[in-house]
């Protein structure tokens, strides 16, 4: 008995003894526990500390230095522009109503939008002289380009000119000439397609950009004028109307190129045909190219042998602006001869009496009153005429020698 009270006590002690043991493992292994938390904590601190005292001392270290710069207030006044930002530089008045370049990398639909823009204001912010804008429609080289040469000299600051040519040319105008710089983004044209049309539009919109070109003449190469620069620019500037050719032709080569495609949009009765060689004002220069209702009718539905260039213009203005319009053109040809082109002029047909007869050998209106100038140029003169045209100019048209 006295044995097994003796087993049982040491069975308890080692049982204590157990439990006891696994109590102090379990208050060590927490102790471990937060010792570890508690010099990881204090770690961080020390490396966030040490840190911000290197942020601190380098940002100290660039703020103190000439690599950082704060501009002082006046430097953004306009009046007071920093020596860095020169005059030039900034946008003028200027820039806006003339470009000073002509090439530009838009297409003809930014284009056209751009040249659709019209002041509200009727007044002129400067001292605004009109322009006559003189656009050559061409194939190559200007090869009476001396003839016009001495019909600009002298009126700086009265015309602009443009040139529509679809191939680069190889001998470019001197610098000292009237064409020089004077070439448009040009685009291949084709006679008797829409792209002619193209090419006249975009001739316009070019003319357009350039605020002060109140008349613009369409021209080709073979065109001369027929009076001196002064006569001309008076008559166009002083006119109140435009010189569009535009008239019913019942025939086959007029109303028989009518598309019933086109209706109801443009009518049988609203079909007109023209001359393609243009005078318009400036007001209706704008509507041409900001037409997007009638342009795109006729790319679809007049094709040879409907000629746009020959219906198109003469069909809207009558349409749509019929009282902007004098109906008749003033660039003369001569279809007396026949067939799909007027007649060709050569040296020996160019004299006095030929070209009087063609200055002063007709009657129209002008203003309201009867006169005989009605035509300012003619067309068509070949190369070979450009030394008889510069023989006469001085005393027939009043050219400077």
């Amino acid at each position: 008995m006295c044995k097994l009270d003796k087993e049982m006590k040491q069975c308890k002690v080692t049982v204590f003894v157990k439990e006891l043991s696994i109590r102090i493992r379990r208050v060590k292994g927490r102790s471990l526990h937060v010792t570890t938390t508690i010099f990881f904590g204090l770690s961080l601190a020390f490396f966030v500390m040490i840190l911000g005292i290197f942020i601190n001392n380098r940002a100290r270290k660039f703020l103190s230095s000439n690599e950082f710069y704060l501009p002082q207030p006046t430097t953004f006044y306009p009046m007071s522009p920093s020596p860095s930002c020169s005059s030039s530089s900034a946008p003028s008045l200027s820039d806006w109503i003339a470009p000073k370049e002509l090439s530009h990398s838009m297409s003809d639909e930014e284009l056209m939008w751009r040249a659709s823009m019209v002041p509200h204001l009727e007044t002129f912010p400067y001292n605004r002289t009109p322009k006559v804008a003189f656009m050559f429609l061409t194939r190559g080289r200007l090869p009476l380009a001396l003839l016009w040469e001495k019909f600009f000299k002298g009126h700086a600051g009265f015309y602009s000119i443009y040139l529509h040519n679809s191939s680069e040319l190889n001998n470019k105008p001197l610098e000292s000439s009237a064409f020089f710089n004077r070439r448009i983004p040009s685009k291949p044209v084709e006679w008797g397609r829409a792209t002619m049309m193209d090419a006249e539009r975009r001739l316009l919109a070019n003319a357009l950009l350039d605020f002060s070109n109140e008349r613009f003449v369409l021209l080709s190469e073979t065109c001369i004028p027929l009076f001196n620069f002064t006569t001309i620019y008076s008559y166009l500037i002083n006119s109140n109307q435009s010189f569009v050719g535009s008239f019913d032709d019942p025939r086959q080569m007029g109303r028989g190129r009518y598309n019933k495609r086109m209706w109801p949009t443009i009518l049988l009765s609203d079909w007109r045909k023209g001359n393609q060689w243009f005078e318009v004002h400036r007001r209706l220069a704008v509507e041409i190219v900001s037409d997007v209702k009638y342009y795109p009718i006729f790319e679809n539905h007049c094709r040879p042998p409907c000629y746009m260039d020959e219906h198109y213009l003469a069909t809207l203005v009558t349409k749509t602006h019929p009282d902007m319009n004098s109906n008749r053109s003033i660039t003369w040809v001569d279809w007396s001869r026949g067939g799909s082109h007027p007649t060709r002029f050569v040296g020996k047909d160019v004299s006095e009496t030929f070209l009087n007869a063609v200055r002063h050998g007709f009657n129209c209106s002008y203003n309201g009153r009867t006169t005989t100038i009605c035509f300012l140029f003619a067309r068509k003169f070949q190369p070979n005429t450009l030394e008889p045209l510069l023989r006469i100019a001085p005393t027939l048209l009043g050219f400077n020698p």
